[in-house]
């Protein structure tokens, strides 16, 4: 498995190696260890989740609380979407900052994103299945999203009219998140992922 650092620290493209014979295909598309390598620490594995999603649909952007957050493995088994990821922390070098990649069911790669990251994504077919494994439970109360179609924020979707839920369409922009002390800071991000690695050393 080939593993690549995006653009935005704290955030990880896994590549399985795939072996297809006259019957499909075969891949190992999480791998423990290797995340255990990249990161630092094992990535405790609570919830598992799957959305289905219309060409169009865009989800996002969510984030929790930090402490404990949520980092989240993110998978695509069928069709295609354009996964993104956006820097949150308040703080951070790189805040406001976003990047993206296509996860779909031909080079089957994975995204690994870091507690205190934002993470958002657009339906590139009909039917387009995300999986992702959480090292959180799902906790209502400390879950919360910012707007995808925030100006300053000005991600390229490549939808015209994307379909949203109500709640991300009434959610704030990254401004008015931060001015509202939603947002986790770097500095709380860090000590979190320090505590994580029981090490002295930030990933």
């Amino acid at each position: 498995m080939d593993v690549e650092p995006l653009q935005i620290p704290g955030a990880w493209l896994f590549t399985p190696k795939q072996w297809p014979d006259g019957r499909g295909v075969f891949l190992e598309w999480y791998k423990a260890e290797v995340v255990a390598e990249v990161t630092g620490a094992p990535m405790p594995v609570l919830q598992a989740n799957n959305s289905v999603s219309k060409r169009g649909v865009v989800r996002g952007i969510h984030f929790a609380d930090v402490p404990p957050g949520q980092a989240k493995y993110v998978y695509c088994p069928r069709g295609a979407i354009l996964d993104v990821i956006v820097d949150i922390r308040v703080g951070s070098p790189t805040f406001g900052r976003w990047t993206s990649v296509v996860i779909d069911d031909e080079e089957r790669r994975a995204v690994l994103i870091s507690e205190g990251l934002g993470h958002a994504f657009v339906a590139l077919t009909d039917d387009a299945s995300l999986t992702y494994l959480c090292s959180t439970p799902y906790n209502p109360q400390r879950e919360h999203t910012v707007s995808p179609l925030d100006a300053d924020l000005a991600i390229d979707w490549g939808v015209d009219e994307p379909l949203m839920s109500d709640r991300d369409t009434a959610a704030p922009s990254l401004a008015e998140a931060r001015d509202a002390g939603l947002l986790p800071s770097f500095e709380a991000c860090q000590a979190w992922y320090l505590q994580a690695r029981g090490q002295t050393e930030a990933r």
